[in-house]
């Protein structure tokens, strides 16, 4: 019998997805026009990923000289945000075509522009793949979130390929966050100081900038009432609540700390409790 010869591995690594796999053109409108909440996640997380140049030119900057680091960051994570950024821009522009989404984006991007900066990373390199580790949870837990919280096809396929790759993200990050903690020979509690911290931090200022100039452009009547604003994001936080799957998003945040099984089910309540805190606010 004739034997198939082997395909180089090249081949054989599945293609990563492009934004020309999602049919657009499919799109179940009236399924998700109407939904106010779906709308600000969608178009919030599309400013976000959209300026991830700003925020990977930073961590390129701290890596320098740290080759693979450097690479993987420009080559593959910075790609795959900016990715995520246009197909879920393709995906406001075609649900909601009266929203001007580069007005609102340029507003945001002025402003956003200011959190940028290498001297508000974490002080040490290990400690910084350990925030970008609480980080990658977070956003894998936002787009798990709005996949299970439509039953819009499109968005739901869209969703889902974005979390995925948060998740291999996080994967990537804590591969260089074991390799950096044992050259700088960090001990737990710097750790877990810096994964609570981060934690608290998920509801950050980059997600309050994004609803304030999605509304500035939606809503602008809206924009200017403060208690609106927070009934905005405080509804995004409990869709995410209500779409959360805790013990994945505990085991994730928690992983960096290595911790035996004695000691991480002692500790494995106060972090939950802090998450719950979280998406609370």
């Amino acid at each position: 019998m004739q034997r198939t010869a082997k395909m180089p591995d090249r081949q054989q690594k599945k293609k990563h997805w492009s934004i020309d796999d999602i049919d657009f053109s499919r799109i179940d409108r009236e399924r998700v026009r109407i939904d106010e909440n779906l709308f600000y996640m969608v178009a919030c997380a599309s400013f976000i990923e959209s300026g991830s140049d700003l925020y990977t030119s930073n961590l390129i900057e701290y890596y320098r000289g740290d080759a693979e680091v450097e690479h993987w960051l420009r080559t593959q994570w910075e790609q795959e945000e900016l990715q995520h950024g246009r197909a879920l821009r393709a995906y406001v522009q075609h649900v909601w075509p009266e929203f001007d989404w580069e007005r609102a984006f340029q507003g945001f991007l002025d402003e956003y522009s200011g959190y940028c900066k290498v001297e508000l990373l974490e002080p040490t390199r290990a400690q910084e793949l350990a925030a970008r580790c609480v980080v990658e949870t977070g956003t894998a837990t936002y787009y798990r979130a709005i996949e299970r919280a439509t039953d819009e096809p499109v968005l739901k396929q869209l969703a889902g390929l974005i979390a995925t790759d948060e998740v291999n993200h996080y994967k990537h990050f804590y591969q260089y966050f074991r390799r950096y903690r044992s050259q700088e020979g960090i001990g737990r509690t710097k750790v877990l100081g810096t994964l609570g911290r981060r934690t608290l931090e998920l509801k950050s200022e980059d997600a309050d900038c994004a609803i304030r100039h999605v509304m500035k452009v939606h809503a602008p009547a809206q924009a200017v009432d403060p208690a609106r604003v927070r009934e905005v994001a405080s509804q995004l936080s409990r869709t995410v609540r209500s779409n959360l799957r805790p013990e994945t998003t505990i085991k994730m945040i928690m992983r960096p700390l290595e911790l035996p099984a004695r000691l991480q089910s002692m500790i494995e309540f106060p972090i939950r409790q802090l998450m719950h805190r979280v998406f609370l606010r």
